[in-house]
């Protein structure tokens, strides 16, 4: 009988001991599953970028890897295009296996945000953009120059790095030939550049064909050697790329020329929009889609821009009275944009200008910032090659090993449209707070997937370079009623490009059209409004990006601060709007709400 019980109790002890078991191997089961999905996604992130960057040489080389200097991507020919979409697919079924419900927040927004561009890159194939591969703003022709020049991305450190150079100039010529074949192909489906844009790119190449190797862009790397090349490898690599410039690089850009020149020009668009291109509207509204990353239409977007540059004319009138300006604002657009005060007679002088604000903007981030990249950049000014159609200023993100600090580029051409009341504004967009630590700081979050890292959107990018402009008063700039005056007059150039952007490609504007409205509306010189105007000819929908994703930050900081009040930190909005890349719009409001719900 006491045996009896004895084994009743140990039975019943057991089953206890199992029923209290099994909540615990449940949650075991339940963290190996989520560990499990957390490591397969990374593992496909990983796998996809490893893929794209061995796929894209040029852009393992800009990311600071090495491995494939020695050779391009015809990215533009049937094959390559046809491979990439194969892969696009393959890891869009790949990751959309992966349960979102097993992982943590950040993996689920990596996988929302992977998921997101492979299908943008899938429904974007299914437009012609292969069949314009160059125009005076995407000129793969300068990308190679600048590279070849030793002054960008390709090193040339020893005697390797000049022959992995040299198999890059073969595979050069070989994209020329497959450009001119797409192009013959858009001629014969009517999908062509405007016939100034060909005339454009046209200039620029021709800047490439010379008479002597030495006279060549590309023989300046053999005028400053590394120590360690000697004597006998020196004259070895010059007689190599003495036939190289000669007897490839200088034909392929040749013949790149003359067939833009004798054939192509003749068959360009009269009209300067995408309106009048085959399917031109549906493919202009996707483009806009994407850039903005809304879903914006071309027209909300045209009449967003007609209402803030009423609106900013207003704020510009308050500087007029502020410096005592007595007449109409086309007056003041006149005396700003044409009083010697406002202008310096060399370039250097203005690249100076642009050094003697580093300190005070430093400064001034310190009071918003606490997040800031490790990398520094420098300032020069744009290459003369391309300078005649670059745009104001630019940024190149450093290399993300070290190797290459950011670039800050100023365009010194025709010093007469580069106005003094313009640098504070530009600073900031382009280096502090603005590209320098968004792009820098991107590529610094070690915790971010790869694709992250090194991905982006231009609604955000701009968007946050154009937020960077706004803030230049809390940072203590714009003490000059001139420079406030600068900054407006930039917002408000963003935002002319909403009115003309949409104007061109949707309402049907012609180049003279956007040229009127900008001189009605704005300070610019003949020189930039040209320039600016052909660039939105040439890059349908990127500059809606910088206006539209600015007045987005703009919404949610304010949004934040409603929502906090006396606990709203700056520094930490700024942080979170940062740590995450570049993140599209819709995205990056759920984060902010999130956030919002988090400190409450």
């Amino acid at each position: 009988m006491r045996r009896t019980i004895l084994l009743s109790l140990i039975v019943v002890a057991l089953m206890l001991s199992a029923c209290a078991d099994e909540p615990e191997t449940a949650d075991r089961n339940e963290a190996a599953k989520q560990d499990e999905a957390a490591e397969q996604l990374h593992s496909l992130f990983e796998e996809y970028f490893d893929k794209s960057v061995e796929r894209n040489p040029l852009r393992a080389t800009f990311l600071g890897d090495h491995r494939f200097n020695d050779r391009l991507a015809i990215t533009i020919s049937p094959e390559y295009r046809q491979e990439s979409m194969e892969l696009e697919r393959e890891f869009l079924d790949r990751v959309e296996g992966i349960d979102p419900e097993l992982l943590e927040h950040q993996d689920r927004l990596s996988r929302e945000l992977f998921l997101r561009e492979r299908r943008q890159s899938l429904e974007a194939a299914e437009y012609p953009q292969h069949l314009v591969p160059v125009n005076q703003m995407r000129n793969f022709g300068n990308t190679f120059a600048q590279l070849g020049s030793g002054e960008g991305a390709q090193p040339f450190e020893d005697a390797e790095d000049y022959r992995d150079f040299l198999g890059r100039i073969e595979d050069f010529s070989r994209w020329v030939d497959q450009a001119i074949e797409n192009m013959e192909e858009g001629i014969e489906r009517g999908i062509v550049l405007p016939k100034l844009l060909v005339e454009r790119t046209v200039d620029q190449l021709d800047n490439h064909v010379v008479d002597e190797p030495e006279d060549s862009l590309f023989w300046s790397p053999l005028e400053d050697w590394p120590e360690e090349i000697d004597s006998d490898t020196r004259e070895e690599l010059r007689d190599s790329y003495r036939s190289a410039i000669s007897e490839t690089l200088v034909p392929a850009y040749a013949r790149l020329r003359d067939f833009m020149t004798e054939e192509y020009h003749e068959h360009g668009l009269e009209a300067d929009g995408m309106h009048a291109l085959p399917g031109g509207d549906e493919w202009y509204a996707t483009l806009v889609r994407h850039t903005t990353t809304t879903d914006l239409g071309p027209g909300e977007i045209h009449d967003i821009g007609l209402a803030e540059v009423e609106r900013i004319h207003e704020e510009m009138h308050a500087v007029m009275e502020a410096v005592d300006f007595d007449g109409s604002l086309d007056e003041f657009f006149e005396f700003t944009a044409s009083d010697e005060q406002f202008y310096v007679d060399e370039p250097e002088e203005l690249i100076q200008a642009y050094e003697d604000l580093r300190e005070r903007v430093d400064e001034g981030a310190r009071e918003l910032f606490d997040l800031t990249p490790e990398a520094d950049y420098e300032i020069r000014a744009v290459e003369p090659y391309r300078e005649r159609s670059a745009a104001g200023a630019s940024y190149m993100r450093p290399a993300p090993d070290g190797s290459r600090p950011g670039i800050f580029y100023v365009n010194t051409y025709d010093l007469s449209s580069r106005p003094l009341w313009a640098v504070e504004s530009l600073f900031l967009h382009e280096a502090v707070p603005g590209h320098h630590f968004q792009l820098a700081l991107q590529q610094e979050q070690e915790e971010l997937p790869r694709f992250r890292r090194h991905g982006g959107n231009t609604a955000f990018i701009e968007g946050w370079a154009l937020y960077a402009e706004a803030i230049g008063e809390e940072m203590g700039m714009h003490e000059d009623p001139y420079q406030y005056f600068g900054a407006l007059n930039a917002e408000l150039w963003r935002a002319i490009r909403l009115v003309v952007d949409t104007g061109l490609h949707y309402h049907g504007w012609s180049r003279e059209d956007v040229l009127d409205y900008m001189h009605e509306n704005s300070a610019a010189g003949e020189s930039r409004a040209v320039s600016e105007a052909e660039r939105y000819m040439a890059i349908p929908s990127q500059a809606l990006a910088y206006k539209i994703g600015q007045l987005e930050i703009q919404n949610l900081r304010e949004r934040a601060e409603d929502a906090l009040g006396e606990d709203f930190d700056i520094r930490a909005f700024h942080n979170l709007i940062l740590r995450n890349g570049p993140l599209p719009l819709d995205m990056l409001s759920d984060e902010v709400d999130r956030w919002i719900e988090e400190q409450a």
